[in-house]
């Protein structure tokens, strides 16, 4: 080896070393992957109560009561908050998990100043966001919940940019995009919704996964 090839490659490892201490760099393309399969069955699921095939309410005698007394709690009342509850948690337990296994792999902390201030960022809008969200679905404008979701997690991935892999940042401006078209596309917004957290994950997770852990993959087996 010589000595103009031990200094590119001292190089490569110092700024190896410096992402990783500035950024989060162990998200799995399979986090996205997993969480766009659970976001299409979650579509899937909701699918008939959103065009009015199955009744969206749970128990109506208790609905009447929640109504009449203008009480939040019928939102809980609803098969959608169900569907949609069980789809984020099935898609966070995932996309935790397969970003824990990659880090064990890579030999750095899943729980890092970076992890945690990626995690800030990126829940500060989307928090905030789903308040917002909240409220509307409270005075029944279930239009524009789908586009809020999109613009509002857009948001959060766009901030998160910088502290971890820049890929992330160009999903982020496609929800984002997505979204303010949907606010104008009344009566789309599951396919939106579908389109944007089902088929941009996994698109963005196989991406991901074919740039880097495919690599590492076959770093590790030669």
């Amino acid at each position: 080896m010589t000595n103009q090839q031990q200094s590119l490659e001292d190089l490569h490892h110092i700024k190896t070393m410096m992402e990783r201490s500035s950024r989060f760099i162990s998200l799995s393309g399979l986090s996205g992957i997993s969480a766009g399969i659970c976001a299409l069955i979650g579509a899937w699921l909701s699918y008939p109560y959103v065009h009015g095939e199955k009744n969206i309410i749970i128990d109506e005698y208790v609905a009447l009561a929640q109504a009449a007394s203008e009480s939040y709690t019928i939102i809980l009342n609803t098969w959608l908050f169900w569907i949609a509850l069980g789809t984020l948690t099935a898609a966070l337990v995932s996309a935790f998990l397969f970003t824990y296994f990659r880090s064990r792999k890579q030999g750095l902390p899943m729980w890092s100043n970076t992890s945690r201030r990626l995690l800030l960022s990126v829940l500060v809008p989307v928090f905030a966001g789903g308040l917002f969200l909240f409220r509307l679905a409270q005075f029944g404008t279930f239009g524009l919940l789908a586009p809020g979701c999109l613009i509002f997690y857009g948001l959060g991935l766009i901030s998160a940019g910088r502290y971890t892999l820049g890929e992330i940042r160009y999903l982020g401006f496609v929800q984002l995009f997505l979204g303010i078209t949907a606010i104008w596309c009344s009566g789309y917004g599951l396919y939106f919704w579908a389109f944007g957290f089902g088929i941009m994950h996994i698109v963005y997770g196989i991406y991901m996964w074919m740039k880097y852990e495919r690599n590492e993959k076959l770093v590790s087996a030669n």
